[in-house]
Parts: structure tokens; sequence; C-alpha cells
């Protein structure tokens, strides 16, 4: 693996009159790569959910038996967050990112055209495993790009920015579904035509994206912005081995393993909501297929002005720290889910506000925790410190919300499902704020070795 996408070996540096004009023009290319790949990763990860509605009515399925298939993703994108990014750490990004990819779409299209796919759970459970792991290859993919184009005092606002990817490519599955169903007048094209997209965008991504600076003949980002950390260190600069980002930067991080638990509990509410909002909206709110997609799409779209919001009032209102930021905002999901939860069917605009504002919401956490994750350690580790969170948040927090939400509405309804949801997000308010004292004292340290 670590043959294959080898980093790209440094080149001598360019003369100083073209390293700001390069430096300009890459770092934007390099983003438009990162953002519209990392959009497509989203195009092929939760199709799933659309056509359970069908492999339940057509096929006989149960909704715990589809729970447990749909958690094959979040399981096997948890351990190949981590351990991929730990290979991505010492990969070369323009491959790592534009292969899981293409791998990804392979196997939706497999899904979406070979009938055997579909034909027993155990069957999907390895299908989607597999898609799972590819798309753990986006994210670190990403991270290590931008802790390498991007300096500290830019990084939030960045990181900010590219992180309405996730909600430009899963908004986009709604309107495609719906558009493949028009076309092909199939429900299977909720797999195929989302995978053809993506494909496009894998190529595009790779034409655009580039390892590190260095590779292009252009200093540090660091050095070029003159914005060094206050621990900052010149052997940052060098690649790690594995033993060294795992052991001396990674495990023994106190502060990283408090966002990785909360992050956990984020995640229920996260997917909890989306994973099961066409099913739920069918079945308790009589909503048609068109309908549950325009609600997918309006989740994952309401999230863009939310997450971009979020990062504002992080650095603004609380001056860069990244926990009370992300307590308001789970406060405000709390609400947002009991309305949905309370809400009577008949009443179709109550459920898409609700909805509205639980993607407007539910993302800025998440964004704010894979952002702190970055910033916990050197940026030659950041795609495994952001793996160990993202490690958390889909094995602790989306397989329960796939497993267990639908074996627990099976049981106990849908009111035995939302009081999951609203324990979740009790949980997430009470373990991000165990991580307040010890960010500000972290803060305070920095504040004062920057003096």
């Amino acid at each position: 693996m670590l043959g294959l996408f080898k980093p790209a070996k440094h080149l001598p540096l360019l003369a100083d009159d073209e390293v700001d004009k390069s430096y300009r023009k890459l770092r934007w290319q390099i983003f438009m790569g990162i953002f519209v790949g990392y959009a497509g990763y989203y195009l092929v990860r939760k199709n799933f959910s659309l056509a359970m509605p069908y492999l339940i009515d057509e096929q006989g399925y149960s909704r715990g038996e589809l729970g447990l298939a749909l958690s094959a993703v979040s399981i096997a994108y948890g351990l190949s967050k981590f351990f991929m990014g730990n290979v991505s750490d010492r990969s070369n990004a323009r491959f790592f990112l534009s292969t899981g990819l293409l791998i990804s779409a392979s196997v939706m299209f497999f899904m979406g055209l070979v009938p055997w796919a579909t034909s027993s759970i155990s069957i999907m459970f390895v299908l989607l495993f597999l898609n799972g792991w590819a798309q753990g290859m986006g994210w670190p993919a990403c991270g290590r790009t931008m802790v390498h184009w991007y300096s500290g005092n830019e990084r939030g606002r960045i990181v900010s920015i590219w992180n309405v990817a996730h909600n430009v490519g899963g908004g986009l599955i709604g309107p495609l579904g719906i558009l493949g169903m028009a076309w092909f007048n199939d429900w299977h094209s909720a797999f195929y035509v989302p995978a053809a997209v993506a494909s496009f965008v894998a190529v595009f991504s790779f034409l655009l994206m580039r390892d590190t600076p260095q590779s292009c003949g252009l200093p540090a980002i660091e050095h070029y912005r003159q914005d060094f950390p206050s621990d900052y260190q010149d052997e940052y600069e060098k690649e790690f081995s594995a033993r060294e980002i795992f052991l001396k930067y990674v495990l023994n991080n106190k502060l990283l393993w408090y966002i990785a638990v909360a992050n956990a509990f984020v995640y229920l509410i996260r997917y909890g909501v989306l994973d099961w909002t066409p099913t739920y909206l069918h079945e308790v709110k009589n909503f048609s297929f068109d309908e549950s997609s325009w609600a997918y799409f309006f989740y994952e779209w309401a999230g863009i002005p939310g997450t971009l919001l979020c990062g504002w009032i992080s650095d603004k209102w609380f001056k860069g720290l990244r926990s009370p930021a992300a307590i308001l905002y789970m406060c405000l999901v709390l609400f947002a889910v009991l309305i949905y939860w309370f809400n009577p069917a008949g009443h179709p605009q109550i459920d898409m506000a609700a909805l509205m504002a639980i993607g407007f919401l539910i993302y800025g956490p998440v964004m704010l925790i894979g952002l702190y994750a970055l910033e916990l350690v050197p940026k030659k580790a950041a795609g495994t410190a952001a793996g160990l969170t993202g490690m958390f948040g889909y094995l602790g927090g989306a397989v329960v919300a796939n497993i267990a939400l639908g074996f627990t509405v099976d049981s106990f309804g849908w009111n035995g499902g939302f009081v999951l949801l609203v324990s979740g997000c009790l949980l997430a308010i009470l373990f991000i704020g165990l991580t307040v004292k010890h960010e500000k004292a972290h803060h305070q340290n920095k504040l004062s070795k920057k003096k």
C-alpha cells in the first residue's frame, strides 16, 4: 500500500519571486480538488438509506436487518479512518483520495446493477463494509492536504468552508435519486447514478490535487506565511514512522481522547436522524419517495450555512475555543429533535423545518471536533488524529444509530428510537462539557507562548 501511494519527492525550491505566485495558484486549485473530491465521497456513501424503504416493501427485510447491513459502512469507515489515516500520513494525498473514491463508486455500481448484490443481508453487509473501508481514504487525505497548504491562523475558516463538502455531496444524493427514478423508473438507480457522477469526480480531483508544498518546489506553509505554532519544530516537516505517530503524538494525547468520546454521541445524532429519515417519514409521516428525497437534501444542505456560522461563532464569540460553540449547537439540536419527534403526521412543513434545523446545527460540532483533532498534533500525524475521533464517531455513534436504532424501533416503535436519540444529545453535551476546562488551559498556554 505504501509503495503504491508513496509521498511525492521534494523538489528544489523555486526562485523567491516565483514562490508567492505558485502558492496563490496552487492553494486554491488544490482546495477545489479536495472540496469536490470529498463531496464525491458522499455521493456514494449513504445511497443505501434511500433504497431501504423498497427493500422493506418489496423484499421483506425488517428494519433491524437493514440497520445491521447499513452498520457495515460505519464499522468499516470507523476502522478505516483510523488505520488508513495512519497510512495517509505517509502517502501521496493525490493518489490516495482518488483511488478510494473509485473503489467506492465501483461497489455502488455493483449493488445497483447486479441483482445478486441485494439478495441477502450478509451479501449487502460485505459490500457495504468494502464501501465503508474505501470511504475511510477520503477524510485523512483531505486533512493531510489542509495542514500542509494552510497555516494555523487561517485554518479555522478554511476547514469550515471545506467541511461544507459533506453537505454538498450528501444533499445531492436525494436529487440524483429522483433523477434516476425519472430516467430509469428503477430504485436501483439510487446506487448507479451517483456512482457514475462520483467516478468523474475522482478523475477531476486527481487532476487538481498535489501532495505537499515541498513536492512542488515550495517552502513549508509555516515559513511562507510566517505563522508558526507554539510547539513548531523543523523535524515536523519530516515524515514520521507509524510508531512515532501512534505512540508519541496520538495515543498518549489526553485531550484527543476526550473529544473522541464526545464525537461518538454527536455521530449518533447525525446518522440516527439522517440514515432513518426516508424510512421514518415514509412510515410515520406518510411522505412519498420524492418528498423523502427532498427532505434528505434539505437536511444536508442546511448544514452549509450552519457549519460556516459555527466556525465564525467559535472564532469570534469564543476566541478560538471549540467546545463552547459545540455545546451551544448541541443544545439547539436537542430542541429540534424533540420537535421532529412530537410533530404529528399531516404537518410536513414542520417536519421539514425540524430536519433542516437538525442539519443546520449538527454539522457544526462535527466540524469543530475534526478541526480540533488536527490542531492537537503535528501536521504529519494529522490523519491519524482525525482518524481516532472518526473511529469513535463511527464505531461508537453511527453503528449504534444503524443497529441499535433499527432493533429499538422494531421492539419499541419510533418513540423508543427517539428516546435513544434524545439520550445521545444529552450525553454529547455532557462529554463535550468535560473538555472545556482542558481546552481553556491548552488555549491559554498557546497564547502565553506566542507572547
